[in-house]
């Protein structure tokens, strides 16, 4: 039996080593589905869902190449991969509810060039995908360094331009040449509006920065119900009012809430 002495000297010693354990270098790289941002990979384009059928014997290989970041199109078409999230709140039919239950391991994010971006997906959904994928919604602190350099948008062109102010669904990602960030990330800024990791207290009040324009729905608190949780850049309908600095959990925007114009992207 250990003595109290010996079980101090252990305690010190594994404290000794944790300190002398040199800190963890962070990515010099990323993968080719996602961009650098300071220490943080950041997926390049808002994430597309997908249930992928017998992910452990028939499909182990695409689940390995999705959580390497190496999944194209033919891989999750030859698996037999269904998108879900694009007309209709439809994870239900994979087992994936609202509040996460069912979702690990049937629900898979990707981040994919020239696809409808996945959206009616509570803030539990899009983290159990991003988890299921080998990574992690991000930070409002690492989605803002990620998101710099995007355009603070002014009318929407329908081509080029950030997706603000035209039409009322989400156009395919990457699909707008100019929204881009300095890092590479694509539609940080409109077509969805996106999810990231941090909750607080429910926005009772919404406003402008100033400076920008972007919308902010931060102000005054709500004392009951669910805590908001933070979304980010704005959505396709947003105008003036989607940008870089947007941002909101207002009286609506809990964790189990979902519309059609709310999607996310994943970091590592």
């Amino acid at each position: 039996m250990k003595t109290k002495n010996s079980l101090i000297a252990a305690i010190v010693i594994c404290a000794a080593a944790a300190q002398a354990a040199p800190p963890k270098d962070p990515p010099s790289k990323c993968a080719s589905d996602a961009v650098l941002a300071g220490s943080t990979c950041v997926d390049k384009y808002e994430a597309s869902v997908w249930y992928v059928p017998d992910p452990v014997a028939v499909n182990a290989k695409l689940v390995k190449n999705i959580r390497k970041g190496k999944a194209d199109m033919d891989d999750l078409t030859a698996g037999g991969a269904t998108q879900l999230g694009t007309a209709s709140d439809d994870y239900g039919g994979a087992g994936c509810l609202d509040h996460g239950a069912g979702c690990n391991g049937a629900i898979y994010a990707v981040s994919l060039p020239g696809v409808t971006p996945s959206a009616h997906m509570t803030w539990f959904q899009a983290a159990i995908a991003c988890a299921s994928s080998g990574k992690r919604l991000p930070s409002n602190a690492e989605w803002q360094r990620a998101v710099t350099g995007s355009p603070d948008p002014g009318p929407d062109n329908g081509t080029t331009d950030c997706r603000t102010a035209s039409g009322f669904s989400a156009v395919p990602t990457g699909s707008r040449g100019s929204c881009v960030s300095a890092f590479g990330a694509f539609d940080m800024v409109g077509n969805l509006s996106e999810w990231v990791a941090d909750w607080l207290p429910r926005s009772t009040t919404c406003g402008t920065w100033s400076g920008s324009g972007d919308q902010q729905c931060l102000a005054g608190a709500a004392t009951t119900g669910e805590p908001g949780a933070l979304l980010r850049g704005g959505r396709f309908g947003d105008g003036s009012g989607a940008g870089p600095v947007a941002v909101g959990a207002g009286s609506g925007v809990n964790p189990s809430w979902s519309t059609d114009s709310v999607g996310f992207r994943c970091a590592r």
